[in-house]
């Protein structure tokens, strides 16, 4: 497998792909854009690479390889950006919130999509990013999904359809939950953790929270890295429930889905919460997850199926969309009840 990395393919692939994410971090910082967030912008401009195939296709095999290492790569790295001190700080509530959000938006906008006719994979990956963080949670349950290699390109046509969605959605929530701020009447702290609760993506949070000011932004920062604090133990639980409805991977079932990766993206967030480092180089290397991460995305962009992906995804949207009003709701109601 590793000698792939010796193969022009993958140098083709390394090129396209860091050209791609790079771009969609200048990208993701500019005012209009950030929103939108450099990953789900990485994404798109893999995607626009299909417009030359023969690019593509020479590097095939490094893109697969990719897409696949370097996003456990990246989400390990993501680790150093949980500090869990200040999570700590944040009080029994916001975990437990936390909690009830990542769990009962997954159950409710699976539970939604399969009544619609999903394929289960899509459905799981698409509440995993719905319930937990965007983008980043997408990709790191992805792994937990063990497919045959006959099947290898639905799922990456899967895992883009999921990743497009919740950017979409969590785009036009952000702009949503902007446009009624005046009419909630909520102090900072309870808009915050509304933001942080409600959005799907970190930038999501950070765009809505920031509106509402100093105290509203680190209240949705906190609430939104307890969102993703869960993403590790989702990933593990999700493994095993796949593992056990799929009667597809009989020939697997003994072997216990653990997604050592996060175990990688918990040690980080503990070596970035209890070892001093200056605060520089911890910016560096959550700088670097994202550049990462940012390759992954634009080599999932690059093997998209645009036929399946622009034909299959209706009735995902629809149980994302509901299980997002659903979610808006209850933040509102949880965030000036308890906080």
């Amino acid at each position: 497998m590793y000698t792939r990395l010796f193969e022009k393919s993958f140098y083709y692939a390394l090129g396209m792909t860091l050209f791609c994410s790079i771009v969609g971090s200048w990208l993701g910082g500019l005012p209009y854009l950030t929103i939108i967030g450099a990953l789900v912008i990485s994404l798109i401009l893999g995607m626009t690479f299909q417009l030359y195939r023969p690019a593509i296709v020479s590097a095939e095999m490094g893109i697969g390889f990719i897409s696949n290492k370097f996003l456990r790569l990246g989400i390990i790295l993501l680790g150093f950006k949980l500090n869990l001190i200040e999570l700590a700080h944040a009080g029994l509530k916001t975990i437990l919130l936390a909690m009830v959000i990542v769990s009962g938006v997954i159950f409710l906008t699976y539970n939604i999509a399969r009544k619609l006719g999903v394929s289960k994979r899509l459905a799981i990956l698409t509440a995993s990013g719905t319930g937990i963080c965007g983008a980043a949670a997408v990709m790191g349950i992805s792994p937990q999904i063990k497919v045959p290699k006959s099947e290898e390109s639905a799922k990456h046509n899967d895992e883009v359809l999921a990743v497009a969605i919740v950017a979409i959605l969590g785009t036009v929530f952000t702009l949503i939950e902007i446009a009624i701020k005046p009419l909630l009447h909520m102090s900072a702290t309870q808009f915050g953790v509304m933001a942080g609760g409600s959005l799907h993506e970190i930038a999501h949070a950070i765009a809505t929270g920031g509106a509402g000011g100093s105290v509203s932004l680190s209240a949705a920062i906190i609430t939104k890295l307890s969102r993703v604090l869960l993403l590790a133990p989702a990933a593990l639980v999700i493994g095993i429930w796949y593992q056990h409805q799929d009667k597809s991977s009989e020939g697997e079932k003994g072997k216990l889905p653990i997604p050592w990766f996060m175990a990688g993206f918990l040690l980080a967030s503990i070596i970035g919460t209890f070892v001093p480092m200056p605060s520089n180089v911890l910016a560096w290397l959550v700088k670097l997850a994202y550049i990462v991460l940012g390759m992954a995305m634009a080599a999932l962009g690059m093997s998209v199926n645009f036929k399946v992906f622009l034909s299959s995804g209706k009735r995902a949207v629809i149980a994302a969309l509901s299980s997002s009003v659903v979610l808006l709701i209850f933040t509102i109601i949880a965030s000036k009840t308890f906080f």
